[in-house]
């Protein structure tokens, strides 16, 4: 369309147009910032707290006047992840007590300036360095001793920072103990969001393929693509999972159950890419106007149902029987399936098999029994 040959009455139509859709993505953006701080409530008022702690021990508990440093090592050595939370508190904790420390220890003596500033920072660095320290804590020091020697200069403080910096750090420590409940339930949460993703793509698979819709199967093959994202959410949530577990005393009666979901996150990535392939044939099936067996779409949906009850297996345990159940029945009908003339076909097939197995893993199948529930196929066709 010419914009300068755009009428009034155009103008109205395309400002009708983008009006619904700018609300609609403003209402979205919303509720994607509300859920972030939702996520991000618990270690908000973790490091609040924990500040506020720190600075109240520092203050009513050594005296101090000005205990700057206490609440600010708490919040900088809390952060917002818990993946190897803990270790990175003492690691934070021990940069800033060395920056602090030095910057103190120097100013004390040498007074500031410009000089002094250069060499307490490359000091305390260094000190972090000799000590083992890894990129974090070496940043640590530097920092912290640049704003002692520059923001905060006072030679008569001793080591009254030094003190409120590990107080902090120590408050953060014990901070970082309480873990959320909520990294405990994401995993199994996006496990289960992963499985029913993955049924929901087989069934427009099957949808597709029976009615030759190459929309349909397209969308479909895209899904799949784009499931590993998925996955990486959930080996990233499981991974936070199990170090909560570890760490917190409060949350280890939990662990076995989480190491269990980030157990599923092997067999569930050869479940998505073998899932995947399948798709993609059958997209290509349809592209090309091959053949495909009328009976597929049927098993499709008899694998997504499968795929379903082991969703609901992450939740109730009892789920898992009629998943095996499923999934054997399953198995013994592709052993006897006639062998399909076309490429396509008889890659979908194999795949389909493969997936059994790995679904049947992922139920808590042992992997040899689960190739025995899917019998070998007399014609050799077994990518098990």
């Amino acid at each position: 369309m010419d914009p300068v040959r755009l009428t009034l009455d155009q103008l109205r139509e395309l400002r009708d147009d983008i009006a619904p859709q700018a609300a609609r993505r403003s209402r979205a953006s919303i509720r994607k910032r509300v859920d972030r701080w939702r996520d991000r409530s618990f270690f908000i008022a973790q490091c609040a707290l924990a500040a506020g702690l720190a600075w109240a021990l520092a203050r009513y508990a050594l005296g101090h006047k000005q205990p700057f440093f206490a609440p600010v090592a708490a919040m900088v050595c809390l952060g917002f992840s818990f993946g190897q939370r803990l270790r990175r508190v003492a690691e934070v904790m021990v940069g800033v007590a060395v920056g602090v420390g030095v910057g103190d220890l120097f100013v004390s003596i040498f007074g500031t300036g410009i000089p002094q500033i250069v060499f307490v920072i490359a000091l305390a660095m260094s000190v972090a360095v000799l000590l083992g320290a890894g990129n974090l804590m070496t940043t640590q020091a530097g920092v912290q001793a640049a704003i002692v020697t520059t923001l905060l200069p006072n030679p008569a403080s001793g080591f009254s920072r030094w003190l409120d910096a590990v107080l902090g750090g120590l408050v953060a420590l014990a901070a970082a103990t309480i873990a959320p409940a909520a990294a405990i339930r994401r995993p199994r949460q996006q496990a289960t969001g992963v499985l029913n993703e993955l049924a929901e793509i087989l069934i427009e698979t099957a949808d597709g393929l029976r009615a030759r819709d190459e929309e349909a199967i397209t969308d479909a093959l895209r899904r799949a693509r784009a499931s590993e994202s998925r996955l990486d959410d959930l080996r990233s949530a499981a991974a936070e999972g199990v170090a909560v577990v570890r760490l917190s005393p409060f949350r280890r009666r939990h662990r076995g159950r989480v190491q269990e979901i980030a157990d599923l996150v092997v067999p569930l990535d050869r479940a998505i890419r073998n899932i995947r392939v399948l798709v993609r044939r059958c997209a290509v099936s349809v592209w090309r106007d091959e053949a495909m067996p009328a009976e597929y779409p049927m098993l499709f949906e008899r694998l997504a149902d499968g795929t379903r009850l082991i969703g609901e297996s992450l939740f109730e345990p009892a789920a898992d029987v009629a998943a095996q159940r499923v999934l054997g029945e399953l198995g013994r009908r592709t052993s006897v399936l006639p062998l399909p003339g076309g490429l396509s076909a008889a890659v979908v097939l194999g795949q389909l098999r493969s997936t059994i197995v790995d679904l049947l893993e992922l139920s808590g199948t042992p992997y040899e029994q689960a190739r025995e529930l899917v019998p070998l196929r007399p014609d050799g066709l077994d990518e098990k």
